[in-house]
């Protein structure tokens, strides 16, 4: 018999002898080889997906049907990469039945047109054997498909796939010419309801519910679309010459495709919840005993304010609103996608130290820590792999967190195996340490808005004033985030292009009180151009020479000396003193460029960090990182990679920084 405490060492297992079986099967199985697929696929033998589902019609015809209502069943008849998730007659029978469809026909367009988007994903070929669990993008209804896996008792304990928890695959792995094909046995879920309306509707976490609607910050969680953004028109930025221009260029030196302009801006949110069922093991029953938990926990991180606000749910200072609140993000964050994509992870090497992201919450003042331990996610952890000074807090999978839906189309929520709060030991132990905000993350923009076009190797552009915590001026100045690249030398192979004669500001997120040495990542090469840096508008230093790099003795960079002896560590360490002092850093030796790992960023020249300032900040202000382009040439841009607000504690240790 499986238990609780087995059960994902046993799924694990288990996927690893399917996939092994399913590889030794594949020239006999359904999946087609693709070795004769020509470039130009339209001239292509092979089928399409809507070929594919025509061949099939006996299975899926009422699908059929539906796609062909709406423009979808000639979409999937072109060039592109789909994931179709094509629902059986079954399927569709039981859908129908559900909502007293008599026929097809009876199916209202708009319906008929929201199924179609919700089983097909746009951007890329998602195979079960890519991924175990977890996110596989997000459809064209824009809400993502979750992958999950788990067991059939009555074959032999076969491994089972499901598209978000009910739609089971009894087919799965049907490769086209213009993607896959994946055979459904249910309709896949999606609501219209917004999300804290999603999670009142769950019986599992009706107390964490009841404290959301209490403290009303249930209603922050309601926006959806900007319906102001369309106020700017349909695509006006390909239309300005000062836009087009410009990106044109990076995307020319970046080597990517054309630029993609965010047609929409969405509002959407994360929660983390814990299930009624832990709060029980920690003697909590109902929203009142929460509350004296949150009580306990915040009056001791927030000794001015304890008192003060009992009973003053709306405050944000209140106990519980605080409580609830640092449950929430102002982002959508898939399970697989909150430490940074899962096409990333083969680049992170995981013996130096595990994947990390940091994220402000909706609580003011606070921050997650988030990092990816064998294969599963924590939050506010601390160690490295089993050797956790802080062990942290859990966040289950799909697989363990029941039928659930857990999203709606402005966000998603997941469980938690332990109580999340702010505590003075995340405060004072967690957040002791260097850390590092990956660009894409410094707005939840980057995150929320127009996902179902946006792919690897892309460059997406985005109308300079709405961008959350961002202020963008000057000519020609545009942002641009540049999708992961393994071959681009940027940590986690993403990063913001800022182009033009800009001068823009960014919000920075709030950290603990202390003495910070706050630095840059970026890559070096010759058009990146020449930046002033400023803290609060004091400028740090005199402005940097993007366009110079570890080749230009100036900075001080050095090869490392090989070797794991104690000499060859001393010398590592002069190295990065003396380059210190020039105000440079080498970039982190735990990410590599491409498939190689002696393509480490620590080993490229033209990867370096620049020390910005030191400064203490106070938990209680807010700073603003600025940037300006002081060469008068529109055709330089900044290619921004992370920042680091590294504590004293970290870089003054008598041990010293680590290098990864």
């Amino acid at each position: 018999m499986i238990t609780k405490t087995n059960k994902r060492q046993w799924l694990k297992a288990l996927l690893a002898i399917h996939c092994s079986l399913f590889i030794s099967m594949a020239l006999t199985s359904c999946v087609d080889n693709d070795d004769d697929v020509p470039i130009n696929r339209y001239t292509s033998e092979k089928m399409t997906a809507a070929q594919f589902l025509t061949e099939n019609e006996n299975r899926v015809g009422d699908f059929i049907t539906i796609l062909k209502r709406t423009s979808y069943f000639a979409m999937l008849s072109t060039y592109g990469d789909y994931t179709v998730f094509a629902p059986n007659n079954e399927a569709i029978a039981k859908y129908m039945a559900s909502y007293g469809y008599k026929s097809i026909d009876n199916i209202p367009l708009a319906v008929c047109d929201t199924l179609a988007r919700t089983h097909i994903i746009k951007t890329k070929a998602y195979f079960t054997t890519d991924i175990s669990e977890g996110s596989l993008g997000m459809n064209m209804a824009e809400t993502y498909i979750e992958l999950s896996i788990n067991s059939d008792a009555e074959n032999n304990n076969s491994v089972v796939h499901y598209a978000n928890k009910v739609a089971r695959m009894v087919e799965y792995d049907d490769s086209v010419t213009n993607g896959v094909v994946h055979i459904v046995n249910n309709i896949i879920p999606r609501t219209s309801d917004k999300l804290p309306d999603v999670i009142k509707a769950d019986p599992t976490v009706s107390i964490f519910a009841e404290a959301l609607f209490k403290t009303g910050l249930s209603d922050s969680l309601m926006a959806y679309e900007d319906k102001s953004y369309l106020e700017w028109g349909a695509d006006k930025a390909s239309q300005d010459s000062a836009y087009t221009w410009n990106m044109s260029l990076i995307c020319k030196a970046e080597g990517a495709d054309p630029i993609q302009w965010v047609q929409k801006r969405y509002f959407k949110f994360t929660a983390f919840i814990e299930p009624d069922s832990i709060y029980k093991l920690y003697g909590i029953n109902n929203v009142e005993e929460l509350e004296a938990y949150a009580k306990k926990v915040y009056d001791a991180v927030y000794p001015e304010d304890a008192g003060k606000y009992d009973g003053d749910y709306k405050n944000r200072k209140n106990p519980l609103n605080r409580f609830v609140s640092y449950h929430l993000l102002d982002r959508v964050l898939p399970y697989d996608e909150a430490v940074m994509r899962k096409d990333c992870f083969k680049h992170w090497d995981i013996d130096k130290c595990d994947p990390e992201e940091f994220y402000e919450t909706m609580c003011p003042g606070t921050l997650m820590r988030f990092s990816s331990t064998n294969e599963e996610l924590y939050i506010n952890r601390k160690g490295h792999k089993a050797n956790a000074e802080v062990a942290g807090i859990r966040v289950w999978k799909s697989t363990e967190s029941g039928t659930s839906l857990q999203q709606a189309p402005n966000g998603m929520y997941h469980y938690l195996d332990g109580i999340l709060a702010y505590t003075t030991e995340v405060r004072d132990v967690v957040l002791n340490c260097r850390i590092r905000f990956d660009s894409t993350v410094l707005s939840p923009d980057f995150a929320n808005s127009d996902r179902p076009g946006y792919g690897v190797d892309k460059l997406r552009g985005y109308r300079l004033d709405y961008i959350k915590n961002w202020k963008v001026m000057g000519e020609k100045a545009v942002i641009g985030l540049h999708g992961e690249g393994v071959w681009w030398q940027h940590y986690k192979s993403n990063g913001i292009t800022v182009s033009g004669i800009f001068d823009l500001t960014i919000k920075l997120p709030p950290v603990p009180k202390g003495t910070y040495e706050i630095r840059a990542g970026y890559t070096a090469n010759e058009r990146r151009g020449v930046v002033q840096f400023y803290l609060n508008n004091v400028p740090c230093g005199i402005p940097a020479d993007l366009r110079v790099g570890g080749w230009d003795p100036s900075i001080g960079w050095v090869a490392d000396v090989s070797g794991e002896t104690q000499e060859a560590r001393n010398a590592n360490k002069a190295i990065d003193k003396a380059m210190h002092n020039r105000g440079y850093m080498k970039g982190m030796d735990c990410y590599w460029q491409g498939a190689a790992k002696e393509n480490a960023l620590r080993n490229l020249t033209n990867n370096l960090r620049y020390v910005l300032t030191t400064q203490y900040l106070d938990d209680n202000e807010t700073y603003y990182l600025r940037a300006r382009q002081v060469l008068k040439d529109p055709d330089c841009y900044w290619s921004f990679d992370f920042i680091e607000l590294c504590p004293k504690s970290v870089y003054g240790s008598p041990e010293g920084e680590d290098t990864h």
